[in-house]
């Protein structure tokens, strides 16, 4: 007894600093704070400089945001991807970011004076090259595949890699879109609600072949060593997909959310992205990545939805999904 009080004195005394510090609520998906995910680092390197509290609170970002509407706790959000953006930003709910954007080293376009990049990839099938010698070439080969050969992808209405590949398949090939659907339908063998659960099933040896990005084998090489994961590249093109960082208009630490989205910007977060969250990091230029990412294989055609295309597009793609699916 004597002992907690003693401690709990000391505590009183030399953590008043401690309990002062303000907070930064950063919204967040559940990923961000996994073992594997860059939360950790992101929360270290922040506190380091910030003399304040980073407190990441995860969830499904944007029906949690639109349903606490201006009551929300949070101060930044944190990994709304491109093609959620128009219905955030039509929530009323964002505050500009007032940051310079020449940082960016984007593969397209950036003017957006409110969501901030702070990563982006490609979609893509990855395989294993012990199970599959010979991948795909292309999305009219996904339409022949063997008959032995299955593919694990996410559920478009609750995935947002779910959602990236029937946008993909649409901006790729258009009217073809649904025929491609009914061809694959028969290698499906699995519809999962995220990315996770269908990763593992491929990583289990479940399936041939994943709904994943470009970025992932990188993992598979520089965390493991194993040189058997490849994504497979396609002359169609790739779908550009990057996650942002905004601000809350509601927010009542103005000026340590401006202080997170500057430091977003820097190299020294930005050399956190690859390796934090395996995938390519949108302000810092190729020769600047960490060793061996400048190396990684990626598609020549980038295919890019503004979030208005990808929004107009959005309910025909899923439909278009949905219907060949469960003929």
């Amino acid at each position: 007894m004597k002992a907690s009080i003693l401690a709990a004195g000391v505590c009183l005394a030399a953590c008043p600093a401690l309990a002062d510090q303000p907070v930064l609520t950063v919204y967040a998906g559940d990923y961000f704070t996994s073992e594997w995910g860059p939360g950790p680092a992101i929360e270290a390197g922040f506190e380091a400089i910030c003399a304040c509290d980073l407190q990441f609170s995860t969830g499904d970002l944007l029906p949690r945001l639109m349903l606490e509407g201006a009551r929300t706790e949070a101060d930044v959000v944190i990994g709304l991807t491109t093609d959620v953006l128009k219905r955030a930003r039509a929530s009323g709910l964002f505050a500009p970011h007032g940051q310079d954007l020449s940082a960016l080293t984007l593969p397209v376009a950036w003017p957006d004076d409110t969501f901030l990049p702070f990563n982006w990839g490609h979609t893509a099938f990855v395989y294993d090259e012990t199970r599959l010698a010979r991948p795909p070439a292309s999305l009219e080969e996904m339409r022949h595949l063997p008959e032995d050969i299955k593919v694990v992808i996410q559920d478009p209405r609750t995935s947002i890699s779910g959602l990236a590949l029937v946008l993909w398949v649409k901006a790729a090939l258009g009217d073809q879109a649904g025929a491609f659907w009914a061809d694959l339908a028969p290698h499906i063998l699995t519809v999962t609600k995220d990315w996770s659960e269908s990763y593992g099933l491929f990583t289990e040896g479940e399936a041939d072949m994943v709904l994943s990005y470009t970025t992932s084998p990188a993992y598979h090489i520089m965390a493991e060593g194993d040189l058997t994961k490849k994504a497979a590249l396609f002359p169609e093109g790739h779908y550009f997909m990057a996650e942002t960082v905004a601000k809350l208009a509601t927010t009542d630490q103005p000026a340590l959310a401006d202080m997170f989205l500057a430091w977003v910007l820097t190299p020294e977060f930005q050399a956190t992205i690859p390796a934090a969250n395996w995938s390519l990091p949108a302000a810092l230029p190729p020769d600047r990545w960490p060793e061996g990412w400048a190396a990684l294989p990626l598609p020549e055609k980038v295919l890019f939805l503004t979030e208005d295309e990808a929004e107009a597009a959005r309910e025909a793609a899923i439909e278009e999904w949905r219907g060949a699916l469960s003929q």
